[in-house]
């Protein structure tokens, strides 16, 4: 990976920005430690300077500017190489004591250059003084060595500058690791999205199982080709199914069409094939409009009408409309329904889920079976279910009979397209009602837990 597509990642430009907030950071950690230091180190200096003065000067009060220079004698031959250095000058002045050349009398604080050791290779440095008028028109200056403040500012100094350097390579170090690490996470990502691009909904984004912010979007992208993948397996079942589910119908038309134009049929057999060809037609009809209810309900464009259903009332007008098709069939549609059961939803559709899945249990049960629906809340859900002791549905195809014109015949000989139950499974996912089907020995158990008013389906 080349250093100039490092150097153009987001990543290392960010690092760039909060290397720049930490070196300001440093360098106002330096500035303060610089000023309380060495600001510090200097008012300590001005106050040893001053308290020697006074003690000079209160020291010699009883004998006189004499008694003053002899004072100053005797420090700088006690203490030769403390750095402190002093200059006595008479109002004339002449240099009374001291280890420095006469100069022009200045009442204040300043700097000396100078040598105040007699170190060898001694180099001058900056001298801290203090001068002071005496009250018998002398003048008395004291000095220190400042080298070690000037020392400990300088090293303040180089030690900010090695610190910021250090910074500034760190930063750009861990700015190319970075980048590094991310184009190469990118990397993956845009080499699984291009295969995924050609066809290949197989692949799968590689995460790291570190639970970051790239394994989130890893699982999020792969949930959704895998669910893009589940569609397009989906659509190409539908299309083959839709294919063969019209081709029997089209065949059936051509036939008669033929068979009519090969003889001589009267008024009455055209009548006939009219008719014939129009039950055809409306059968195909049917199936392209359960098609596209089912397209409709899945793509949730009937959310906005949602409302608050009493689903006790559903039911009932349910169990009413089918008893008659039940006792034609001499099967009993019985029903244990508890009061105040009440959803949020859309009223039509969870109409034609219950209608469907009574229907189905009369049309796919023979005769004297017996179909029972209950409802009753329980652990905080609406539960629903419709039995009956009929065939059943086996085990292996359970999972299957959701999916479009899937039909458990395969000859399809029987009325029917085999989108009821595809219809009842978009409704259900409108609605987020959770479907499971289970044995009831014999027959089959549809049950159904249906959020109650007023809670969020999960």
């Amino acid at each position: 990976m080349s250093p100039i597509k490092l150097l153009r990642t987001t990543s290392f430009r960010l690092t760039l920005l909060y290397a720049a907030l930490f070196g300001a950071s440093v360098l106002v950690l330096f500035a303060m430690i610089y000023v309380a230091t060495a600001g510090y180190l200097a008012r300590q200096l001005d106050r040893s300077i001053d308290a020697e003065i006074t003690t000079l000067e209160e020291a010699a009060q009883p004998g006189g500017i004499s008694r003053l220079a002899a004072l100053i004698a005797e420090r700088q031959t006690a203490t030769p190489l403390n750095g402190t250095v002093y200059l006595l000058q008479d109002s004339e002045g002449h240099v009374l004591a001291g280890n420095l050349r006469p100069r022009r009398p200045i009442p204040e604080w300043f700097d000396l250059r100078g040598r105040n050791r007699a170190s060898e290779g001694e180099e001058p440095h900056r001298i801290r003084a203090r001068g002071v008028k005496l009250a018998d028109g002398a003048y008395l200056l004291v000095g220190q060595d400042a080298s070690q403040l000037d020392q400990l500012r300088n090293l303040i100094v180089r030690s900010f500058l090695w610190s910021a350097a250090a910074t500034v390579l760190l930063a750009l170090a861990g700015g190319m690791l970075m980048s590094a690490s991310i184009l190469r996470r990118v990397g993956s990502v845009a080499r699984a999205s291009q295969a995924i691009m050609e066809g290949d909904l197989t692949q799968r984004i590689p995460g790291r199982g570190a639970g970051d912010e790239f394994d989130q979007l890893a699982d999020a992208l792969n949930a959704m080709v895998a669910r893009i993948e589940t569609l397009m397996i989906g659509l190409k079942q539908v299309s083959n199914d839709v294919a063969h589910d019209l081709r029997t119908p089209l065949s059936r038309l051509r036939h008669r069409f033929e068979a009519t134009l090969r003889g001589d049929p009267t008024a009455g057999e055209y009548r006939a094939l009219v008719e014939r060809s129009m039950r055809d037609i409306d059968q195909m009809l049917e199936t392209f409009a359960g098609i596209l209810r089912i397209a409709e309900i899945e793509a949730a464009t009937r959310k906005a009408g949602f409302a608050e259903v009493d689903l006790t009332e559903v039911l009932g007008t349910v169990i009413e409309v089918y008893a008659p098709l039940a006792e034609e069939k001499t099967q009993t549609l019985a029903s244990d329904i508890a009061a105040g059961l009440r959803t949020r939803g859309d009223r039509e559709l969870l109409t034609q889920l219950l209608a469907n899945l009574v229907q189905n249990a009369i049309r796919h049960t023979p005769a004297r079976s017996r179909i029972d629906v209950t409802a009753a809340e329980r652990e905080g859900a609406i539960e629903v279910t419709v039995a009956d002791n009929g065939p059943g549905i086996p085990d292996a195809e359970r999972a299957k009979v959701f999916r479009r014109f899937y039909r458990l015949e395969a000859s399809r000989s029987t009325p029917g397209n085999g989108l009821g139950l595809s219809l009842v499974a978009a409704i259900a996912g409108l609605h987020g009602i959770a479907i499971e089907l289970a044995d009831n020995a014999p027959g089959l158990r549809v049950r159904l837990r249906i959020p109650r008013a007023g809670t969020v389906a999960a």
